[in-house]
């Protein structure tokens, strides 16, 4: 049961040139846009900088493990500085953005793979309350600031060198490079060689249906585990491929890390689990039957109680938790009588469209 950590013991050795640029390649590009290179000062206009050298200065700042977003980055920093393969990609344009106040959180990097090739990865949802909040907008705003952040960098980006592009990212990531993909003009989309979507959500109807998403779907790449939740959401044109996470839950198999690799490809199966399925068919329902007006305003409903406890990342409500389920019952409590029915009448759909769902799971 390999994963992205044995792939570069396997084949850290071999340049790019010797083994062709790869899915699982892709899949480590994409996991890079998490590290924190704020903390060596690589920032969009600086000189490009080898991965390599990259690791390493990070590898010795204090305490950099608190400063990561993945238990496995430090790891997965050693590895890339000892690989033949990485260590000589260049980074540049490093862009970190969050703000609270216009609900974004965005960032991405740019990775010479090789001369002519460049790979944009974008960093998908990390764990503060506002980069969820985000994710939650995309239910009812289009497009999301993120998503705007996104095809900017990428115009940016265009401006700075010939050559084709390969655009990535996880989670959030994904459906940021899908979306810049398909906004760019006809003549960028042309260089776009392949864009990959790890596990990200899709889109509403209105984005299915430009002319720009159809030009590009078919270099469209979508990889969900076997329990994917966060990959199904939303509505997805593009073909997307199942692969095996040695996680059992879904939400633990959105960890990257957890997906099995196989040689130079990831492991796939034929099919999504039932409890994928009915999940999925689940949130579809609810969306359906809950009006975008209602999504709204019941999301920054539910943010603003989240808000009361002071919390900024999971991490704060998950560390001080009894503390913040009081405040959360509390602010609940003291909502106006509209709000809290609104609240109880979404809530209810969405039980009713798990019961639903769930029969014929059963009778199955």
């Amino acid at each position: 049961m390999a994963n992205i950590h044995d792939y570069l013991h396997w084949r850290g050795d071999l340049t790019t040139a010797q083994a062709p640029f790869n899915e699982v390649d892709a899949l480590i590009l994409a996991k890079l846009a998490y590290i924190p290179f704020e903390e060596i000062r690589l920032r969009r206009g600086s000189l490009p900088i080898a991965i390599g050298n990259a690791a390493k200065e990070l590898l010795s700042q204090p305490g950099i493990e608190k400063h990561v977003h993945f238990d496995d980055d430090v790891q997965m920093l050693q590895e890339l500085a000892e690989s033949r393969r990485f260590c000589g990609m260049r980074l540049s344009n490093y862009v970190n953005r969050f703000d609270e106040e216009s609900q974004t959180q965005f960032a991405a990097i740019t990775v010479q793979v090789e001369d002519g090739l460049r790979y944009i990865s974008y960093r998908g949802t990390d764990s503060t309350l506002v980069g969820w909040k985000e994710n939650f907008n995309m239910t009812f705003t289009f497009p999301v600031p993120a998503q705007k952040s996104a095809l900017d960098y990428l115009e940016q980006t265009e401006d700075m060198g010939k050559g084709s592009f390969i655009l990535g990212g996880h989670s959030k990531g994904g459906n940021l490079a899908m979306y810049a993909a398909a906004m760019a003009e006809p003549a960028m989309q042309c260089r776009i060689d392949t864009v990959y979507n790890f596990d990200g959500p899709g889109f509403d109807e209105k984005m299915l249906d430009t002319p720009g998403y159809e030009r590009i779907c078919a270099k469209m790449n979508t990889f969900i585990p076997q329990a994917s939740i966060v990959g199904l959401l939303l509505l997805h044109e593009e073909k997307y491929i199942v692969v095996k996470s040695t996680e059992k839950t879904g939400i633990m198999q959105h960890d990257i890390s957890s997906w099995e690799v196989e040689c130079d490809h990831l492991c796939y199966l034929d099919k999504v689990t039932n409890a994928s399925r009915f999940i999925d068919r689940t949130l579809k329902g609810w969306v359906a039957d809950v009006d975008i007006e209602r999504r709204e305003k019941f999301i920054d409903a539910l943010y603003d109680i989240v808000s009361k406890t002071n919390a900024h990342t999971l991490h704060d409500l998950d560390d001080n938790w009894l503390e913040s389920a009081a405040v959360i019952l509390s602010t609940y409590g003291s909502l106006d009588e509209d709000t809290r029915k609104m609240i109880t009448s979404i809530l209810s759909l969405l039980i009713k469209n798990a019961r639903e769902n769930i029969r014929p799971l059963l009778k199955g």
